[in-house]
């Protein structure tokens, strides 16, 4: 610790990089599960993390020790998804119903995506079948 910090900074630092070294980016998108078909499963977890820090200097004959402080932290980890990758399609299997309208949102989002892929598909077939027909 430098002369110039206060003893505040040294503790929420080290509060800080305790939290960092429990969680990261694996924590929220777990590690892809490779099943023996092929498909690939990526857990999906929902992180929320709380932190409180305090101090304060104390009058003392002392002082090098005139500071008393204290940090905590809570993380709490709930798994709420899985997306699901098999050949073209991805799936996203949602581990309970959502009651906020933006979670349903986008859990909406991969099943779009199919159906928007299959369209286009449709499409190019039915162009393709067009031009054959034309054709001689």
């Amino acid at each position: 610790m430098s002369n110039h910090e206060h003893p505040i900074q040294g503790l929420m630092g080290t509060a800080m990089e305790k939290i960092r070294e429990m969680m990261d980016v694996n924590t929220v998108i777990g590690d892809p599960i490779t099943a023996p078909n092929g498909t690939v499963i990526l857990p999906v977890s929902k992180v929320s993390v709380g932190f409180a820090s305090g101090g304060s200097d104390l009058p003392t004959k002392d002082p090098k020790h005139t500071f008393g402080g204290g940090s905590g932290a809570g993380i709490t980890i709930k798994p709420i998804a899985f997306i699901v990758v098999t050949n073209e399609t991805v799936r996203l299997l949602q581990l309970s119903d959502s009651t906020n309208p933006a979670d349903a949102a986008l859990g909406m989002v991969p099943e779009l995506v199919d159906r928007l892929i299959a369209l286009f598909k449709k499409e190019e077939k039915k162009d393709q079948e067009n031009s054959d027909e034309l054709s001689f």
